[in-house]
């Protein structure tokens, strides 16, 4: 595994990192490795479900709705 040195962090920085390791009961250098994976790793794939909903608003229901009462078809290219 490599190493990595960071070095000018502001004190205030410091501390934030070291409360947030002790709140979740590990290492200030673990915690700086968690924060970086999460920063810099690839982001997960979207289920099915999660990706419809980032989508925005596409219409009322009633722009949607089948008529189901005919009996042939209309032709959709029609004038």
């Amino acid at each position: 595994m490599s190493q990595l040195v960071v070095r000018n962090i502001e004190p205030e920085i410091v501390e934030a990192l070291r409360q947030r390791a002790a709140a979740a009961n590990i290492s200030a250098e673990e915690q700086h490795r968690r924060l970086l994976r999460e920063a810099l790793a690839r982001p997960r794939k979207l289920t099915f479900i999660e990706a419809l909903m980032t989508m925005p608003q596409g219409g009322r229901d009633e722009d949607f709705e089948r008529n189901y009462d005919q009996g042939a078809r209309p032709d959709p290219f029609a004038d």
